[in-house]
C-alpha cells in the first residue's frame, strides 16, 4: 500500500490542491531529476536553490516541511524493503531448494545409477594431490618422530581408509556442485519475480538512487568512480577476475579452463573501461563538470 501511495506522488498530475496524498506540486519539488536528464541554459543547481528559497518564504513552508519528510520516510523504507527482498529472496530461494529439494534427489539418482564420483578431472587430480600429501606425511611423521616404521600393510590400510574418505567427500562436492546448477537457476526465478511484481517499487527505488547520487559530494563522486573503475577495469583487477571465475566454476562443478579465463579477462574489462569512459565523456562532463575535473585531479 505504501509502495502505491510513494508511487503516485511520483507519477500523478496534481489535479485535486485539497488532498494531502496528492499534492505534488511541493512533492515535485523533492524528486531529484534523473541522472540521463540533460542541463538547459541555466544550471539546475541555481534553479533548485531559487526554488527552495521561495518555497521556504510561502505560509504552507512548515506544513510543506513536514509532507516532505513524510515523503520521504516513506520512499527510503519502500527502496532499502525492496533492495532487501532482491538479495534475501534468491539467496534463500537458492539455500533452502538446495538443501531439502535438489541434493536429496540428486543424491538418490548418482547412487542408484552412476558410481561416477568426479565431475572432471580437476577434481580427480585434486584428490590424488590430497592422497599424495597424506603418504608422505606419514613417512615424514615417522622420520621427525624416529618411530619404528611402519609395516606395509599397515599402511596400506591407513591409505585404503583416506581414499575412501577423500571420495565421499569428493561424491558430496559433486552432488552440491550438481544441486547449484538447478538451485541457481530458481533462484534467478525468483528474483525475475520479484522484479516483474514490484514494478512501482523499481520506480520509487529510481528516484531514492538519484537523490543518493545527487547528494554526493563533488570528492565523493570521484573516490566511487575511481574505486569502481581500479576494481573492475584497473590493474589489479585481472586477478580478481580470475578468482571470480574460478569459484563460479568451482561452484557449478565446471573445469576452471585456463585458457577461456584469459580470453575473458582480456576482452570483458577492456569492453567494461570503454564503456565507462563513453559514459563519462557522454553524461558526467554535462551532470557534474566539478566531479569531473576532480576526478581527473585524483586520478592524476
Amino acid at each position: 500500500m505504501e509502495t502505491k501511495i510513494v508511487y503516485s506522488q511520483l507519477s500523478m498530475k496534481n489535479n485535486d490542491e485539497t488532498n494531502p496524498q496528492l499534492d505534488l506540486n511541493n512533492l515535485e519539488k523533492m524528486k531529484v531529476p534523473p541522472v540521463s536528464q540533460k542541463t538547459g541554459l541555466i544550471p539546475r543547481s541555481i534553479g533548485r536553490t531559487i526554488n527552495r528559497i521561495t518555497a521556504d518564504f510561502s505560509p504552507q513552508a512548515e506544513e510543506q516541511f513536514i509532507k516532505n519528510f513524510q515523503f520521504s520516510s516513506n520512499r527510503s523504507r519502500i527502496a532499502l524493503r525492496f533492495l532487501l527482498m532482491l538479495v534475501i529472496v534468491p539467496l534463500l530461494t537458492q539455500e533452502f531448494s538446495k538443501q531439502f529439494l535438489f541434493i536429496p534427489v540428486v543424491k538418490q539418482i548418482r547412487s542408484e545409477n552412476t558410481p561416477k564420483i568426479f565431475l572432471n578431472s580437476e577434481m580427480e587430480e585434486e584428490a590424488l594431490r590430497e592422497l599424495k600429501f597424506f603418504e608422505g606425511k606419514l613417512k615424514f611423521e615417522q622420520i621427525i618422530r624416529k618411530s619404528p616404521p611402519l609395516s606395509p600393510e599397515v599402511i596400506e590400510e591407513k591409505l585404503q581408509r583416506k581414499a575412501n574418505d577423500i571420495a565421499q567427500a569428493y561424491w558430496e562436492k559433486s552432488n552440491i556442485a550438481i544441486s547449484n546448477i538447478f538451485a541457481d537457476i530458481l533462484s534467478l526465478i525468483a528474483f525475475a519475480l520479484v522484479v516483474v511484481t514490484n514494478k512501482e517499487s523499481i520506480e520509487v527505488v529510481k528516484s531514492f538512487i538519484d537523490e543518493i547520487i545527487y547528494g554526493l559530494s563533488d570528492s565523493a563522486k570521484a573516490f566511487l568512480i575511481i574505486l569502481f573503475t581500479d576494481i573492475f577495469v584497473g590493474f589489479h583487477s585481472p586477478h580478481g577476475w580470475e578468482i571470480i571465475l574460478e569459484g563460479l566454476a568451482e561452484h557449478l562443478g565446471l573445469p576452471a579452463n585456463r585458457e577461456a579465463i584469459f580470453l575473458f579477462i582480456a576482452t570483458f574489462p577492456v569492453i567494461l573501461d570503454t564503456i565507462f569512459k563513453y559514459w563519462i565523456f557522454r553524461y558526467l562532463s554535462r551532470l557534474s563538470p566539478s566531479a569531473l575535473a576532480t576526478l581527473k585531479e585524483m586520478d592524476e
